[in-house]
């Protein structure tokens, strides 16, 4: 993966922007915010509206940012009758402003949310990431994020997938539908910069990549490109899903996160170690040591729902325990060592149906814990990490993972008590849900015979 370094957008003003959209006739503006499962809620503004919206903000209800996977309100989570319900103000950042190609007339911005009296609302997942780069940026860092995205192409009738068979790479498969094509098509007109576009292992599956940028940049184009793909499914007829394993015997979806570091002060990888016999820096192993000594708290941020945990098992090209290793698909981090200036890391970790902000957040929180501990990783070892016994294994349920993450006091403090308190309150009431639902599998287990 080539990583760039700096990312070519810059924020215009608010004059230029609206005189440049008026130009291109651009009729309505989305106003989105990014909510805790990575999903757009927005409002539709008239470009006759956006500027008085812009400059004093938009006011959208707050619990918004709190909604439980279902959309439901959940008590507790601060920003619901704690607050009386009250209205939370949106403030778009105009860097993010771009032409929404895959819709007529309409541009978007990404908004942050605050309180009416300038508070912001800590549990936002664009606060949440801008909160730990503030703490790589005092070490003298800058992150470079690479997401790598699966998802399964349905029949929206019937929800099954758009072929059958396993052919991955296959020719004749990666075109079987126009989706892709509009995908890589369209993309590089709102920044997302298309590297790879193929069918992947699962039939129907599908991995579109494109390329590195700064951490707060790759989430944003992470919530364009998801959200993108299913509004372009959805318009030819098809339904897009990142739903991390939507068949119990079908391959699972990743969104697998290449992370580089970059030093302020030189400019340069300091992951990179030409020297090292795997060719990486005490940067780099001290940032994979943070990744893995945290990887029980992170995983709920990286495998958000009772689903994923589908996908952690051995001899499936998804981590099954705590390692890493140089160029190992088994292993949880996964050491790219180029010996140039793409070295960098990947965390195979998050699942598809991950937020882009939170799982960067996670990465990132991590590795800076690392930096700050100067600790060393366990050696590498030879063959395949997952057949390894000495690394301990990963969360096998959300529950465990909620639970390590409330109980890592480091991890915690870094992404706010706020946030915490709000993202588990929310995922403990999905998990209700969760366990008092009757399943299709205890009827066809029990229900005749019984």
């Amino acid at each position: 993966m080539t990583i760039t370094h700096k990312d070519q957008s810059t924020a215009v003003s608010l004059d230029q922007l609206l005189a440049e959209w008026e130009e291109l006739g651009i009729r309505t503006v989305l106003f989105e915010l990014p909510d805790m499962h990575g999903v757009a809620r927005s409002k539709l503004i008239p470009l006759n509206k956006v500027r008085g919206y812009a400059e004093k903000g938009l006011n959208m209800y707050g619990g918004t940012v709190a909604l439980d996977s279902r959309s439901f309100v959940v008590p507790g989570t601060r920003y619901n009758e704690e607050k009386n319900y009250a209205d939370q103000m949106l403030l778009p950042d105009l860097s993010t402003a771009a032409v929404v190609p895959w819709l007529s007339g309409t541009a978007r911005l990404i908004c942050d949310a605050y309180w009416q009296d300038g508070t912001p609302l800590y549990a936002a997942p664009r606060h949440v990431l801008r909160r730990v780069l503030s703490e790589l940026d005092k070490l003298g860092y800058e992150a470079v994020i690479g997401l790598e995205y699966e998802f399964y192409l349905l029949d929206p009738m019937t929800m099954t997938p758009v072929f059958n068979g396993l052919h991955i790479f296959n020719t004749s498969r990666n075109l079987a539908v126009p989706v892709t094509e509009r995908i890589v098509e369209l993309m590089p007109q709102i920044g997302i910069d298309i590297i790879t576009a193929n069918c992947e292992y699962g039939p129907g599956q599908f991995e579109i990549n494109y390329g590195a940028h700064s951490a707060l940049r790759a989430a944003d184009l992470g919530f364009t490109f998801k959200n993108g793909v299913k509004m372009i499914a959805r318009q030819l007829g098809y339904h897009a899903t990142f739903m991390t394993k939507p068949f119990s015997d079908q391959s699972a979806s990743g969104a697998h996160t290449h992370v580089s570091l970059v030093s302020k002060a030189t400019g340069q990888n300091a992951f990179l170690d030409a020297n090292d016999p795997q060719g990486l820096s005490p940067t780099a192993y001290y940032f994979t040591q943070g990744m893995l000594k945290h990887a029980n708290a992170a995983m709920a941020l990286m495998a958000p729902t009772p689903n994923c945990y589908h996908r952690f098992v051995p001899h499936h090209f998804a981590p099954s325990n705590i390692s890493w290793g140089p160029e190992d698909r088994s292993a949880m981090i996964r050491a790219k060592n180029s010996r140039d200036e793409r070295t960098h890391l990947e965390n195979r970790l998050p699942t598809a149906l991950s937020n882009p902000y939170l799982s960067i957040a996670a990465v990132i929180a991590a590795g800076v814990l690392g930096l700050r501990d100067q600790e060393l990783p366990p050696a590498a070892v030879s063959g395949l990490a997952e057949e390894h016994s000495e690394f301990p294994p990963l969360p096998t349920t959300l529950d465990e993972a909620l639970d390590a993450l409330e109980r890592d006091e480091e991890f915690r403090q870094l992404l706010g008590d706020e946030f915490v308190e709000v993202f588990t309150r929310a995922k403990r009431s999905e998990l209700a849900r969760f366990k008092a639902h009757v399943t299709d599998w205890e009827r066809e287990e029990y229900l005749e015979i019984y």
